[in-house]
């Protein structure tokens, strides 16, 4: 059943007091799995959603009534081993060292008490993101959620904690026909922005599941729409990065429209981003680790070695941040998304756009990874390769004059999939940051998708070559 604006705004006041539950704020810290049933309970919760983030960023879930989670919660929930060895179409794929070589055998959800959100949309229901574990204290370590929070203690051996956000662009789409809901290049036009009318139900119900909406607009292309909330410090930022694309997705369905992250689902209109935004913040001191007035450019040392371990790393970071085939019919000249693997400060042309506003919240802003990226691999990989310029005190190489995209000599990005797939494959240094049995994993499925999409016959061949030759 679609909601409508009555049922919206009284399904919000009756779970209005969870708010508490999903705010950055006001975050409950559990003791005990006692206690976080107590919490449930007390809010009136009846059931919770034990979600997997899957190796595509997609939640995989089951739902519990609130009377049995206690158990679950602490001895774990079983759930099939091979999920991060499923392809985007959730595909068994063959030889991934998960499926037959496991006996399709499960692994256990082991929820983290801490990332308890309500969804506002479902009567009288939260969620957990949970962990795929071999037993409740063995993780699973090719989990990208795992294999962040690896890549977040590396950092805070190295003295830093990470602020980081994402920032995405999506479409909302007729259910039926798959096409725009309205035409024309308007961005940030007010009537564009409330046309339609289903956008602010979402927003509510956004900020009611514990997101912390800061702004919303239209895009430059129609029917395209980008939605702002605040970054956070270490995994809570991917996990709401996680809870908004799928929240997206489930609210626009249950409002009656169809929202796409894919990354160019129309080669006229412009494509879908993740921007990642990412700082680092000196655990000493709790300042901005990426300043130095006194240094070139207002930057530190530490951004220095940072921007260029990404430069360094980019055709590797690639596979993880664009995933798919399609995300490289973004990735074009003048179309405010990189080509090349460049820096700039405020160069929303480049791989790397440094915004440096106030000693605040100077940080970088990593704009090649595409709307449907893993959330947890966009921040990883970026993570991976920042830390690594930082072990190796890498040089900044200086930044050009004029838009990046504009510079001949400056090297391009993959162009392909299959090229993004063999830079990962030639930095050995980037998969033992990452894992190599990660990497093993992540090549072999995406190669299998590959194979699938290779097989497919396009209509444009059809056209081009069927009736003249």
């Amino acid at each position: 059943m679609l909601i409508g604006a009555r049922s919206e705004l009284t399904s919000i006041n009756n779970l209005r007091t969870m708010e508490m539950i999903g705010s950055d704020k006001t975050k409950t810290t559990f003791d005990s799995v006692t206690q976080f049933v107590k919490c449930l309970t007390d809010q009136g919760v009846e059931y919770i959603r034990f979600e997997l983030p899957d190796l595509h960023g997609i939640a995989r879930a089951k739902v519990v009534p609130v009377d049995k989670v206690e158990s679950f919660a602490s001895k774990g929930l079983n759930f099939y081993g091979g999920c991060f060895a499923l392809d985007t179409a959730s595909m068994v794929v063959p030889g991934s060292g998960y499926h037959e070589e496991q006996n399709y055998r499960d692994l256990l959800l082991i929820p983290d008490l801490d990332s308890l959100t309500p969804v506002p949309w479902m009567e009288k229901t939260a969620k957990v993101i949970c962990d795929l574990m071999k037993s409740p204290t063995e993780p699973l370590e090719i989990a990208p959620r795992y294999i962040l929070k690896q890549l977040l203690a590396e950092a805070a051996q190295l003295g830093f904690d990470v602020m980081m956000g994402h920032e995405f662009e999506f479409y909302l789409l007729n259910p039926e026909t798959k096409e725009l809901l309205f035409d024309g290049l308007h961005v940030f036009n007010n009537t564009r922005n409330n046309y339609v009318p289903e956008i602010s139900q979402l927003i509510n119900y956004l900020r009611a599941s514990g997101i912390d909406v800061i702004n919303y607009h239209c895009e430059h292309c129609p029917s395209q729409f980008e939605i702002n909330y605040g970054a956070s410090i270490g995994i809570r930022a991917a996990d709401k990065a996680f809870t908004f694309k799928n929240a997206v997705k489930e609210i626009a369905y249950r409002l009656g429209q169809h929202a796409t992250f894919m990354s160019k689902p129309f080669i006229e209109h412009a494509g879908c981003c993740c921007h990642f935004h990412i700082s680092l913040i000196d655990r000493n001191t709790g300042n901005n680790a990426f300043i130095d007035k006194n240094n070139k450019y207002g930057l530190s040392a530490t951004a220095h070695a940072f921007i260029q371990g990404i430069l360094d790393r980019a055709e590797a970071m690639m596979p993880l941040v664009s995933p798919t085939p399609n995300c490289y019919r973004r990735l074009k000249p003048h179309t405010f998304a990189p080509s090349n693997i460049s820096w700039g400060i405020e160069d929303r042309t480049a791989m790397v756009r440094v915004k440096v506003a106030d000693e605040e919240s100077t940080h970088i802003e990593m704009r090649a990874a595409s709307g449907l990226s893993n959330p947890y691999l966009t921040a990883a990989a970026t993570l991976a390769a920042g830390l690594l310029g930082i072990k190796q005190q890498r040089q900044l190489q200086p930044s050009v004059e004029g838009p990046s995209e504009d510079n001949p000599d400056l090297p391009k990005l993959p162009q392909t999939l299959e090229e993004a797939l063999s830079g990962l494959a030639a930095d050995v240094e980037m998969q033992k940051m990452l894992s190599p049995e990660f990497v093993r994993l992540f090549t072999t499925i995406k190669r299998f998708e590959l194979a699938r999409f290779h097989d497919h016959l396009t209509e444009w061949e059809r056209q081009e070559y069927l009736e003249i030759y």
